[in-house]
């Protein structure tokens, strides 16, 4: 096990931004702390990191493998670092390495993985905003950490800027690395997490696989030129579990792991020619929305 937080609670005044939380993180996963802003994740965060003291509870890295001196194993980008802007993006992070005592960094390879191979000699000033957060990235890759950590990677950025950070962190996982980051933006942990905890006002709602998290239900839109004989044959199939008609097409609620595209060779068996068929899932929106919806008492 990576991490390991035990009943860990801060509180600030009469503002309990952390209240009991225990969670569990294990090797190669991309886990995602979710919630509004006010959940307590950078506060979890900044716990985990020894910046912050917690009131009560503890955390414990990697089963105690390091000792009393984890930190050096743990890459954390919590706000973006102040890079002079009349230096190159290489000699930035040759100074960052050298505050951070990293020994012998693979700049190139470094620089490769967050796509700025190529740029590292252009100053810092001319950077876009999206470039900019990849190379404090590059900058938590310097000690060749175990686990990277990430308050809010994507805030901020445009698209294209989201898109790139994104395709850095997958890059950074598949390289065998742990990631923990904090994000109250559903569609980004949606498309990088593999696992994730839901807080609000400092309190666990739900962790586990983003599949696990996400609502079994899913849903098939499906029409044909004979909508009465295509209701005929849905009502045959096992897996159907409800059929709703619509103006346009037919919304089939399906067991889990129901194929559209055995849906559509059953109908082309039967001589049904299909007008219309999309597959979908319930979102992490809808399910977040779900889970937090009601405050806690």
């Amino acid at each position: 096990m990576v991490l390991t937080i035990d009943h860990l609670s801060k509180h600030y005044g009469r503002i309990q931004a952390v209240d009991d939380l225990s969670l569990s993180v294990e090797e190669g996963n991309i886990f995602g702390i979710l919630g509004p802003n006010g959940s307590g994740k950078t506060t979890t965060l900044g716990m985990i990191l020894n910046i912050i003291f917690p009131d009560s509870g503890s955390y414990d890295w990697f089963g105690g493998r390091y000792g009393s001196n984890p930190r050096r194993h743990i890459g954390a980008l919590l706000e973006t670092p102040n890079f002079y802007p009349y230096l190159s993006a290489l000699d930035n992070l040759k100074i960052v390495a050298h505050i951070r005592k990293a020994e012998n960094p693979d700049y190139d390879g470094i620089l490769e993985i967050v796509n700025l191979r190529g740029r590292e000699g252009d100053l810092f000033r001319t950077y876009s905003f999206g470039m900019k957060q990849r190379l404090a990235i590059a900058s938590a890759l310097l000690n060749d950490p175990d686990v990277l950590i990430f308050d809010e990677p994507t805030n901020g950025l445009d698209p294209q800027g989201i898109a790139e950070v994104r395709e850095t962190l997958l890059q950074i996982a598949q390289r065998g690395k742990t990631i923990l980051m904090a994000s109250h933006i559903l569609d980004e942990v949606e498309k990088i997490c593999s696992h994730v905890a839901i807080l609000k006002k400092g309190r666990l709602l739900a962790t586990g696989q983003v599949g696990a998290i996400l609502s079994n239900e899913q849903w098939i839109e499906v029409e044909a030129t004979d909508r009465e004989k295509l209701k005929a044959l849905l009502a045959t199939i096992p897996e159907v579990q409800s059929v709703t008609e619509k103006e346009h097409f037919c919304i089939v609620a399906t067991k889990p792991g129901f194929q559209a595209a055995t849906l559509n060779q059953k109908a082309f068996q039967q001589g049904i020619l299909l007008t219309h068929l999309v597959s979908r899932n319930k979102s992490l929106e809808s399910e977040f929305l779900q889970i937090t919806k009601e405050d806690l008492v």
